[in-house]
């Protein structure tokens, strides 16, 4: 059964007037999360796209790149996007559910931040970074419990022309090279698809990772660089 499938079933059973947010409260495990992390960012983009007052084509083909929607599904994924337009909840109520259904110990759960990374694909999709984009996904890390060096990391990688090796790392400039190399091979276990499927992640969104990867590589490249000069 495909994740679409599923989360036909899912809406299904939503009871007359049960509020979309309340999906998030019993979906802690596989294929449950799977489907989980889908409706989480459709949910939260349809949210952030309240915040700056507009849905674009290009914020639509944004979400289209990171899950592949077949023929004849789009119209599950509408309905998942309307209802959390519609839903009275604010896109604190979501956050906070999601963060729950996803938390790992005392630190964020790494699908969150893959959750953080894919609503900036998308805030990016029309190449503006709306002010209220930023007010809303710097609360939605908050809640997650994502601290501000890996949310900087993350925001430096999308919305920076040309940014710095060092915060894509999330490293002080004075650290030593041998921190930095161990948390550039950090970063890059984070972003294995085996590990990146096996914490949630549908495999439509593993395709996440390769941008990913691409700036992680190109930092420590030029931090190495820099250091042997």
């Amino acid at each position: 059964m495909s994740i679409w499938s599923r989360i036909a079933e899912v809406l299904a059973a939503l009871a007359s007037g049960e509020a979309l947010s309340r999906l998030f409260d019993n979906r802690r495990t596989p294929p449950e999360k799977t489907v989980a992390f889908t409706i989480a960012v459709i949910a939260l983009g349809a949210k952030m796209a309240k915040a700056d007052g507009r849905v674009t084509r290009d914020e639509v083909a944004a979400f289209r790149e990171i899950f592949h929607i077949p023929p004849g599904e789009e119209r599950n994924a509408a309905r998942v996007f309307n209802l959390a337009r519609q839903d009275v909840a604010g896109f604190e109520e979501y956050a906070e559910r999601i963060a729950r259904m996803f938390r790992n110990g005392d630190g964020p759960a790494p699908v969150l931040l893959d959750l953080i990374e894919g609503l900036f694909h998308i805030a990016m999709a029309d190449g503006n970074y709306h002010p209220n984009e930023d007010v809303f996904l710097t609360r939605v890390a908050e809640i997650f419990g994502i601290d501000d060096r890996r949310f900087n990391a993350i925001r430096a990688r999308f919305i920076e022309h040309d940014p710095d090796p060092y915060a894509v790392l999330g490293v002080e400039r004075t650290a030593p090279v041998d921190e930095i190399r161990a948390r550039w091979r950090e970063l890059v276990r984070e972003t294995h698809p085996d590990r990146m499927l096996a914490r949630g992640v549908p495999e439509e969104a593993v395709k996440l990772a390769e941008r990913r990867l691409v700036a992680i590589n190109r930092a420590w490249e030029r931090i190495r660089e820099e250091r042997a000069a």
